[in-house]
C-alpha cells in the first residue's frame, strides 16, 4: 500500500507542477467566463447606426418605419437609379425600394447595399412590412385588427411535480434536460481527457525503458493504480480550481460591469422585439404572466437536489474515469506508440459516443426500459445517469447504477492488470486482439 501511495503522490505532484497544468488550470476558467463576458462586450462594438433610405413609391409606408438604436430611416425623394449611385455619397448602409403594383398593396421589396445586410435590420425591415401590409388587407375586408389582437392568447403550462410524501414542487423539463446534459457532457470530455493521459504516460515510460526500472522494485498492478489514481486526483484538482476561478471571475464582472450588463439584456429585447411581431409580443407577455415565469423558472432551479447531482456528478466523474482510465492503461501497455492505439480505443470509445448520442432521446424518456438500462451498465452509466438525475431518479436504480460501477471498475482493473503485467515489457511486437486474449488466460 505505501508504494502505491508513493507513485501516486509521484504522479500527482509530477503533473501539477508541469507547465502545462498551470497554463490550462488559468485559460480553462477564462474560456468558461468568457461564455457570460464576450456577448457583453460584443454588445458594446456595435458601432454607429447605420442609415437606411426608403424610396416608397407606393406613399403608404414612409412614416411606418421608426428609428431605433442601431438603425435610422431616411426618406429619399430622388429616383431608383440616381440613389443607388450616390449611395456612398449619402453615406447610406442600404436603400429600401418598395414598389408601385397593380395590387393595393405591393407583395416584395428590394433592399439594395453594398455590402450584406445583417439579420437584425432585414429582420426589423420585413417585420414591419409585414405588419402594415396585414393591417392594410384587414381593413380592406372590413375587419378590425384588434379584434385578432384579443384572439391570440399565450398559454404558461407550469410542471408541479409530486413526490412520495405528497408534497409538491415546482419543475421545469427545460432546465432538467439542460441540467443533464452539461452534466453529461462534462463527464465525457474529462474521462476522454485525463483517460489518454494515463495511458501516453504508460506508452512514455515503456518507449523510455524506465518501466523495467520502476518494476524492479514495485508490482505492475501497483504501479498502474498509482498512476490511474494519482491522474484521478489532478484531474479533480484541476476541475475543483476552475469551478472556484469561474466563479469568481463571473462574480468579479457582474459586480462590476452591471451597467454594461443591463445595457446588453435591453439589447436583446429590442432584438426580440425587431424580429418578433408587436401584437406577437403584447399577446405574449400579459400582465401576471412575466412575474409567474420568473417564479416558476426561480422555483425550478429550486427544486433541483444540487446535493445530489454534485454528489453524483463527482462519483461518476471518478467511477467512470477509473473505469476507463484501466482499460487506457492497459492500451498503452499493450503498444509502443500512440498511433498503434487506435485499433483498440475504438472498442472502448463506442459506449461513450453511443451516451451522448443517444442522450437526447434518453431525455425524452427518461424514465424508460433504455434509460434504466443504459444508466446501469458502467461502461455507459457516468454519461446517462447524470442526464436522467434533474428529472428525478429513484434511489433503487441509483445505488444499482453505484454498485455496478464500482463492480465494473473492479472487473476492469482484473483484466487490465492481466493485460498490463505482460504488456508494460514487451517490444517491438505488433499486438492483435488474440494476442491480448493469450494474456488475459495467462
Amino acid at each position: 500500500m505505501n508504494k502505491i501511495l508513493l507513485i501516486i503522490k509521484r504522479e500527482y505532484l509530477t503533473r501539477v507542477k508541469k507547465r502545462s497544468f498551470i497554463i490550462m488550470t488559468i485559460l480553462g476558467p477564462l474560456l468558461m467566463a468568457s461564455v457570460f463576458i464576450v456577448p457583453v462586450y460584443i454588445a458594446q462594438l456595435e458601432g454607429e447606426p447605420k442609415n437606411v433610405g426608403i424610396l416608397d413609391e407606393t406613399g403608404l409606408f414612409y412614416d411606418k418605419f421608426e428609428n431605433t438604436e442601431n438603425i435610422k430611416f431616411l426618406v429619399l425623394t430622388n429616383d431608383l437609379e440616381t440613389a443607388k449611385q450616390n449611395i456612398a455619397n449619402d453615406n447610406l448602409y442600404a436603400i429600401l425600394h418598395i414598389p408601385q403594383t397593380e395590387l393595393s398593396v405591393p407583395q416584395s421589396c428590394k433592399l439594395f447595399s453594398t455590402k450584406q445586410p445583417n439579420i437584425i435590420v432585414k429582420g426589423y425591415i420585413k417585420n414591419v412590412l409585414k405588419k402594415e401590409v396585414e393591417a392594410l388587407k384587414l381593413n380592406a375586408s372590413g375587419i378590425d385588427p384588434d379584434i385578432l389582437k384579443s384572439i391570440k392568447t399565450n398559454i404558461n403550462l407550469f410542471t408541479i411535480r409530486i413526490n412520495k410524501g405528497g408534497e409538491e414542487e415546482t419543475s421545469s423539463t427545460e432546465l432538467s434536460m439542460a441540467v443533464g446534459m452539461i452534466g453529461g457532457i462534462l463527464i465525457y470530455f474529462f474521462i476522454f481527457m485525463y483517460g489518454s493521459l494515463v495511458m501516453r504516460g504508460v506508452i512514455e515510460e515503456k518507449t523510455n525503458r524506465i518501466i523495467e526500472v520502476i518494476v524492479s522494485s514495485v508490482k505492475p498492478f501497483q504501479l498502474m493504480m498509482g498512476k490511474i489514481v494519482g491522474v484521478a486526483m489532478v484531474g479533480l484538482t484541476q476541475f475543483t480550481l476552475w469551478v472556484i476561478f469561474t466563479l469568481i471571475i463571473v462574480t468579479t464582472f457582474l459586480s462590476f460591469f452591471s451597467k454594461e450588463i443591463s445595457s446588453y439584456q435591453s439589447s436583446q429585447l429590442k432584438l426580440q422585439e425587431n424580429v418578433v411581431p408587436t401584437e406577437q409580443l403584447e399577446s405574449t407577455i400579459e400582465p401576471g404572466n412575466a412575474n409567474e415565469s420568473f417564479i416558476a423558472i426561480f422555483e425550478s432551479i429550486q427544486s433541483i437536489n444540487f446535493e445530489m447531482l454534485i454528489f453524483a456528478f463527482v462519483f461518476f466523474f471518478v467511477g467512470g474515469y477509473l473505469l476507463y482510465g484501466a482499460l487506457f492503461a492497459a492500451i498503452g501497455s499493450a503498444v509502443d506508440n500512440e498511433t498503434d492505439t487506435q485499433q483498440f480505443m475504438l472498442p472502448l470509445t463506442i459506449p461513450l459516443i453511443l451516451s451522448i448520442v443517444i442522450a437526447q432521446f434518453i431525455m425524452v424518456n427518461p424514465d424508460g426500459p433504455a434509460a434504466f438500462w443504459l444508466s446501469i451498465f458502467p461502461l455507459t452509466s457516468p454519461v446517462i445517469m447524470m442526464v436522467r438525475i434533474p428529472f428525478g431518479v429513484p434511489y433503487t436504480d441509483l445505488i444499482l447504477s453505484m454498485t455496478l460501477m464500482i463492480l465494473g471498475f473492479l472487473g476492469a482493473t482484473w483484466l487490465a492488470a492481466k493485460i498490463y503485467r505482460t504488456g508494460i515489457l514487451m517490444y517491438g511486437k505488433k499486438i492483435n486482439y488474440k494476442e491480448l486474449w493469450k494474456w488475459i488466460r495467462y
